[in-house]
């Protein structure tokens, strides 16, 4: 927050999916739901699929035990005001902010983020931000419908949840009528799930599979990308071709994302950018 009542802002995105990030190193910016939701106004707000506050770890109380491990933490909100616990493309573009600004450099060509999924390693690859993130965990079965249509899915666990559904021969991933979200089995995902729709892609050098994907996030709607959610894509085609580790390119309709399964993590690398600085006045944004 400025002297004169304006917040600072960045906006920036990683293949399409794009955030607002707050600096806010000691922790002292009243960020509320409704604020979010404001900011996130692609009408009346800055537009978003979400807020990624930039806070010293050690000054957030949901960060503060992983302070001797990372000095930011990435206090990352939905669109609509509520929390998730990790945001691949957020952290890469949170990890481009840190470099940029000068927050925050490499060491030894690495450097780490506190996440409410815990603290990630990130690489600066040039125009690429990789972050390393747990291996996914496929975990069960489900299902999405979506209008009189019902797909069966994998249940995947990259520090949020997913549902990977894969569509039938003959059906189009730009048919889909992504407007609301998919129905889903609450039982089986009583905080929600990020719904994944995937395709085959035709065969990419040096990689191990290539899938087309669409996305409904859980608070967001639909994203050009979601970055955990192409990591279960991934680990999903993987366990489909027979393979425990590899590498998948998996392309959204903002862009296209490498997924790297190795035996004990997961590695997301695509551009991350910065595109605007600014100040922003809370009271010229929509009421909560």
């Amino acid at each position: 927050m400025r002297n004169d009542g304006g917040v600072e802002f960045t906006k920036g995105h990683g293949t399409g999916n794009d955030f607002v990030l707050l600096p806010d190193p000691d922790g002292t910016l009243d960020l509320t739901p409704g604020l979010v939701a404001a900011l996130c106004d692609r009408r009346r707000g800055l537009g978003g699929d979400g807020v990624l506050r930039v806070v010293r770890a050690a000054k957030h109380p949901e960060g503060a035990g992983q302070a001797g491990d990372a000095e930011w933490f990435m206090d990352y909100w939905n669109s609509d005001g509520s929390f998730a616990e990790m945001c691949g493309n957020g952290a890469r573009v949170f990890v481009r902010y840190l470099v940029a600004t000068g927050l925050a450099a490499p060491v030894g060509g690495l450097l780490t983020v506190a996440t409410r999924a815990g603290v990630v390693r990130a690489r600066v690859e040039g125009e690429a931000i990789a972050v390393e993130m747990r291996r996914p965990r496929l975990y069960g079965t489900a299902t999405a419908t979506l209008g009189g249509l019902t797909l069966p899915g994998t249940a995947v666990d990259v520090g949020n949840p997913h549902l990977v559904c894969a569509l039938p021969a003959g059906l189009e991933l730009p048919s889909l009528d992504l407007t609301r979200a998919p129905d889903v089995d609450p039982a089986a995902f009583p905080n929600g799930v990020n719904v994944e729709f995937t395709a085959p892609g035709a065969p990419v050098d040096g990689a191990d599979g290539h899938e087309l994907m669409r996305v409904y996030e859980r608070g967001s709607a639909e994203t050009l990308s979601c970055g955990t959610g192409a990591c279960a894509v991934g680990a999903v085609a993987l366990r489909d071709a027979g393979l425990d580790t590899g590498t998948v390119a998996v392309d959204v309709p903002g862009g296209r994302l490498t997924v790297t399964v190795t035996p004990d993590t997961c590695w997301l690398s695509g551009p991350a950018i910065l595109l605007a600085t600014g100040q922003v006045d809370p009271a010229a944004l929509p009421p909560a």
